[in-house]
């Protein structure tokens, strides 16, 4: 019987070479794949999966493993789906992340078909998180050691979770280290990023400039409206920012809103900055059938964030109203929110708005 045969997405990190010799150990057929979405000159911005010397990592871990390593152009693909859209939010007072636009049109839309046309079976990548499969629905699971990753993967629907594999899924990230150690990966070591891949030195704003042009100075404001400085732009702030404002107002103050409409930044105190509701739109659920409504659940509006109870009421097909059992910091239009149920991934959306109550 052919053995199955499995893609891993191939970032040169040591989650997603750890998960290619897994999948080795385990039987199946592997190969790699990098991808390029960046030219070269604006590749050297980082050291994550869309530089030169990622492909590089990823083919000498290939070549240890003994595997084929591809590499794919994606950067047209990239530019549409990721880069342009990353810098509209941004000049929209919004704050997008382009992990999971990457994740939803790269790793688990284009990637994938090009892995099935090429006779796989599955792709792999080298995330936290795990899939179940039971009466022929696919769920999706929060990792249970301390690095999940759930949160950028919410909008996975039934087809690609059908064709994905997870290898490191239930280890923790130590003992994913010290197997790729144990198995010669020259890898083993690398530290992780949490930086914009495609962004130098994580400096968004002067990346966003440099393509689109200056944006215009406006007005700081309070939460009252009154005009309290002058800001450098829309784009070079986000809800929650303290520093970086250019401003000294004698006591921290910390970015509440971003209105690109009107051109201000209302800034106030930390404690502003607590809110009860929010508004979501683009939604999506990973099983087929919406919930049942209004949906109790626990609810994540950062990557970072601890999970809160929550009640989601449809507002239409695509947007919802979140409440929160008790007060969240600093929820950001153009950020995800993720809904669970225990360890359970249900689905999530793109933050529109804020509200007291």
């Amino acid at each position: 019987m052919a053995k199955e045969k499995v893609l891993v997405a191939m970032s040169g990190g040591v989650d997603s070479s750890a998960a290619a010799a897994l999948l080795l150990e385990q039987g199946y057929e592997v190969e790699g794949a990098t991808f390029r979405v960046c030219p070269d000159s604006q590749e050297e911005a980082s050291n994550r999966g869309c530089s030169p010397s990622a492909a590089l990592d990823a083919q000498r871990v290939a070549e240890r493993l003994g595997i084929r390593h591809h590499v794919f152009d994606f950067m047209d693909l990239f530019e549409e789906a990721v880069i342009e859209p990353f810098m509209e939010e941004y000049q929209r007072g919004r704050t997008p992340n382009p992990c999971i636009l990457c994740n939803q049109r790269i790793k688990f839309e284009a990637l994938l078909h090009r892995a099935l046309a090429m006779g796989f079976d599955f792709i792999a990548t080298g995330h936290y998180a795990r899939i179940h499969a039971s009466g022929g629905l696919f769920r999706l699971f929060s990792a249970p050691s301390g690095k999940d990753q759930t949160y950028a993967l919410y909008r996975l629907n039934q087809f690609q979770l059908s064709h994905l594999l997870l290898p490191v899924g239930e280890i923790p990230k130590p003992e994913v280290r010290r197997y790729a150690e144990q198995k010669g990966l020259p890898v083993f070591a690398k530290p992780d990023s949490q930086e914009i891949c495609f962004v130098k030195d994580n400096d968004y704003a002067r990346f966003i400039t440099q393509r689109k042009g200056a944006c215009e100075p406006g007005d700081f404001v309070d939460s009252h409206g009154k005009v309290i400085g002058r800001h450098k732009g829309v784009i070079h702030y986000t809800v929650g920012q303290r520093k970086g404002l250019g401003v000294s107002f004698g006591a921290p103050r910390f970015v509440l809103a971003v209105d690109a409409v009107h051109n201000q930044v209302t800034l106030g105190m930390g404690g502003e900055l607590m809110k009860r509701g929010l508004t979501a739109e683009n939604l999506h659920w990973i099983l087929p059938n919406h919930p049942k409504q209004p949906l109790r659940c626990e609810a994540k509006i950062r990557y970072s964030a601890p999970v809160v109870p929550a009640t989601v009421t449809l507002l239409d097909g695509n947007r919802a109203q979140v409440e929160f059992d008790h007060p969240v910091r600093a929820a950001t239009p153009g950020q995800a929110v993720v809904f669970y149920q225990g360890d359970e991934v249900l689905g999530g959306g793109v933050i529109d708005s804020v509200s007291e109550h």
